[in-house]
């Protein structure tokens, strides 16, 4: 494809203007001061002092009406991790040597032309199943041979002092204002969104400092075992609504007073769970995707570049 087909700018303004259409078309469209509340909006406005001691019906809606839609879309984002973080693991060391490479290689070079006579291994299958044999009997496996977009390992290295000094201090007042938005049941939020702020501040550490400051901190298996600790905790408290109230999502702990910390009850032990369920899983994603490796050897990228170019 040429470059110049990639370039399309009536395209492109059209894309705009339809999105700008559509915005303003919602936009327009809202409901004013005077219009009657859904009733949906209308139920929560009514039980969500009396029954749960919040005075933040959205949160109750989240969180409490529609808790077993909440828990659906948790563990959706749940099985979303677990598949990234199992396709993007790197080869593990084997207790036997099972030789596919070997044999691999030993059927391109027979395709090839390559195979030697009577039967006999040539001499690159025999290195390379020496060197499999070896590697095996080595200590802890190899990096991957490449990452995904460059030759070598992601290893960024601290930025300059400005941007260090800059997002030293955003970061805290990030990480205050996210936790606030789970810990205080009468403000908008909740878990989901805390948790990507506080995703969002492992990154931005991750930007400033690089990658050796921030792999002290983010370990796969200390972030694996908090993300099944938060999400057992959800799944114990909905299920407790169902054993002990007949309802799942059912509300059993104690209610604090209206506009604390306490108040909402399994309201906020569902947000502060979701809270660790989500800022870990996101934070596995990001780093996953940063330090997945690739399985291509030098022969299929060397054929790449050269059809590339072709």
């Amino acid at each position: 494809m040429a470059r110049a087909d990639l370039h399309r700018p009536k395209l492109g303004l059209l894309l705009v203007a339809a999105v700008a259409t559509c915005l303003g078309a919602a936009v327009f469209t809202l409901p004013r001061d005077g219009a009657p509340l859904p009733a949906v909006a209308r139920y929560a406005m009514e039980v969500a002092i009396p029954k749960w001691h919040t005075t933040e019906p959205v949160n109750e809606i989240v969180y409490g009406t529609r808790g077993f839609d909440t828990f659906g879309e948790t563990f959706l984002l749940l099985a979303a991790v677990v598949g990234v973080v199992v396709i993007s693991r790197s080869k593990e060391r084997r207790r036997t040597v099972l030789l596919e490479d070997v044999l691999a290689s030993e059927e391109q070079l027979g395709l090839r032309g390559g195979r030697a006579r009577g039967g006999q291994k040539s001499p690159e299958s025999a290195a390379a199943e020496q060197e499999e044999r070896a590697d095996d009997s080595a200590g802890p496996p190899r990096e991957p041979h490449s990452r995904v977009g460059s030759r070598e390992p992601e290893r960024a290295t601290a930025m300059t002092v400005v941007v260090r000094g800059g997002i030293r201090a955003v970061a805290p007042v990030l990480a205050v204002a996210g936790i606030y938005l789970a810990a205080w049941g009468y403000s908008p939020g909740g878990g989901f969104p805390a948790g990507a702020v506080l995703t969002g501040v492992v990154l931005l550490a991750y930007v400033a400092y690089g990658h050796r400051a921030v792999s002290r901190i983010v370990r796969r298996n200390t972030l694996e075992n908090l993300e099944m600790l938060g999400a057992a905790a959800i799944i114990g408290l909905e299920v407790a609504g169902l054993v002990l109230k007949g309802s799942f999502s059912a509300n059993v702990l104690p209610l604090g007073q209206v506009q604390t910390i306490r108040s909402g009850g399994l309201l906020q032990a569902f947000s502060a769970s979701e809270l660790i369920e989500v800022s870990t899983g996101l934070t596995l994603v990001i780093f996953a995707f940063l330090s997945m490796g690739s399985d291509w050897t030098e022969e299929e990228s060397h054929d790449d570049e050269h059809g590339r170019g072709r």
